[in-house]
């Protein structure tokens, strides 16, 4: 039999298998993960396949949209940075619109949507409708990509911590602390840092980082044209411009692939 649990916002309802289903007139925050449907989570998996509305972003892989039910309504409610997007408010108004019909919504972001996924907007406009929701994590795109070039986000004596940065805001290009970032071992994984790149360098070298800091740009993490740009911090804007890197990426500083990952990967490509 079922068991209810009740929280204090919402109630999620458990299967005996310990997974969520998605309840009529309720709003479900989903993770799709960094683009390969086999890193999505069996919860998220079940809510795709039980969802008769999937509100999706532009960055949710078509792989993992394959796997929605049948009869699910789809809707591209994506954004691009710095180009076409659909407001916030209009992607607040559908969501809403469809659980107050008693709809099973299903909000699928691309990586977590705890993570640059502009979920607390979406929650506030849930809690001022009076719809309830809930919230099923993602991997996110550092995770799958540290793992691309075979490395780990911390590593005992080089760093004990690592900072999530975006490129860019709802102003232009996100200001951070550039004085901690440039000091030497520091790790940070950049999201939407493409378009920011050499802003990123300018201000990094004027706080005193070294110019040959590693860096790593991963395109496509996870997916099947994954590609992986290994440079510099002095280097990063040029080798951006000439690797044209189309898809979305994610941009570590202060790691480079491990080397036998990348021996591997230069293998491959002789190999293609």
């Amino acid at each position: 039999m079922a068991d209810n649990m009740t929280h204090t916002a919402f109630a999620t309802t458990h299967t005996l298998s310990g997974m969520c289903c998605l309840v009529s007139g309720q709003v479900a925050f989903a993770g799709s993960g960094p683009g390969d449907p086999g890193l999505l989570t069996l919860k998220v998996l079940q809510a795709l396949q039980e969802a008769e509305i999937i509100l999706y972003d532009r960055l949710v892989s078509a792989e993992v949209l394959a796997l929605a039910g049948p009869e699910a309504l789809l809707e591209n409610v994506g954004k691009e940075g710095f180009g076409p997007q659909m407001s916030q408010d209009e992607i607040c108004e559908r969501m809403i619109a469809h659980a107050l019909r008693g709809k099973k919504v299903l909000r699928l972001k691309s990586g977590d949507p705890t993570i640059y996924g502009r979920l607390d907007e979406e929650l506030t406009a849930c809690e001022e409708a009076g719809i309830a929701y809930q919230i099923m994590p993602g991997i996110t795109a550092a995770s799958a990509s540290v793992a691309s070039i075979g490395q780990s986000l911390t590593q005992r004596g080089r760093n004990t911590s690592v900072r999530f940065l975006t490129g860019h805001d709802m102003k232009g290009f996100a200001d951070h602390d550039w004085a901690a970032l440039a000091r030497p071992g520091e790790v940070a994984a950049i999201y939407m840092g493409k378009k920011s790149a050499r802003f990123v360098q300018g201000r990094l070298i004027m706080h005193g980082a070294d110019r040959f800091t590693p860096v790593t740009v991963i395109e496509n993490a996870s997916r099947a044209d994954e590609r992986v740009l290994e440079t510099t911090l002095d280097r990063l804007p040029a080798d951006l411009a000439d690797a044209d890197l189309s898809g979305p990426a994610l941009t570590f500083l202060g790691l480079a692939p491990r080397q036998s990952r990348a021996a591997l990967a230069d293998l491959n490509m002789e190999l293609a």
